[in-house]
């Protein structure tokens, strides 16, 4: 189990840590600032040491982080290395995170899934296509962008939560559990629930929205595509 440091600050950007495992290409470390792919967000990619890292994904373990290296690394257990975030990479993800938030608030309907990238982020809802109205979305989006409204994660029990199922918004992915507690993000007044990636502190940190696409992807996904302007 590595000690995930973005859990407690999504803006730290890098941190000395221990390599503490080696699985071919990939490395595990004591501690790690890199958010790995899960929840639909992509894994966070950077430096440890002077190797490229190309993607930080899950282990079967909880709070297995694999950070996956270039060709020809070679570190070793037990090495000393300093991390680097691609930190301009992790900001666009983290507002466009956050822009899904309000996007699920502001389409009053199940959201069956979604994906967020570093260029751009969706999510399915099961909704008629009718009712998805490019501009009204658009400008309801930003407005909330410009309220400037403080982020605030939080805690609560696996039992709490399995108490209030209402806090699982995405029909597709579960949120992370594995040591009894279950992270939630709060947007006071807009948007509550469980979720265990990373997010801007405020609203108005995402910046411009454009709602670039709205498709059908079959009867109950109707997908509705972000981009930062």
């Amino acid at each position: 189990m590595a000690e995930l440091l973005f859990r407690q600050d999504p803006y730290l950007k890098s941190c000395e840590a221990t390599v503490v495992a080696v699985h071919g290409d990939s490395i595990e470390l004591d501690r790690t600032v890199f958010y790995p792919l899960g929840g639909g967000q992509a894994g966070d990619t950077g430096k440890i040491g002077q190797w490229r890292v190309l993607d930080t994904r899950k282990g079967p373990v909880a709070d297995q982080v694999l950070h996956v290296l270039e060709p020809g690394a070679n570190l070793t257990t037990g090495s000393k290395v300093e991390t680097q975030l691609d930190w301009e990479r992790r900001h666009r993800l983290m507002r466009l995170h956050t822009a899904l938030h309000l996007l699920g608030a502001v389409v009053k309907a199940p959201v069956t899934g979604g994906r967020i990238n570093d260029d751009k982020a969706h999510l399915d809802f099961d909704i008629e296509m009718e009712r998805l109205v490019k501009d009204a979305i658009e400008a309801r989006l930003n407005e909330l962008v410009k309220t400037g409204v403080q982020t605030r994660p939080m805690w609560i029990t696996d039992a709490e939560l399995d108490a209030r199922p209402e806090l699982v918004k995405t029909m597709s992915v579960a949120p992370p559990r594995g040591e009894g507690r279950v992270r939630l993000l709060e947007i006071p007044g807009i948007d509550l629930q469980a979720c265990g990636g990373t997010h801007v502190a405020n609203t108005a940190e995402i910046g411009t929205l454009k709602v670039v696409r709205i498709r059908s992807e079959g009867k109950r996904n109707k997908r509705v595509t972000l981009e930062l302007a």
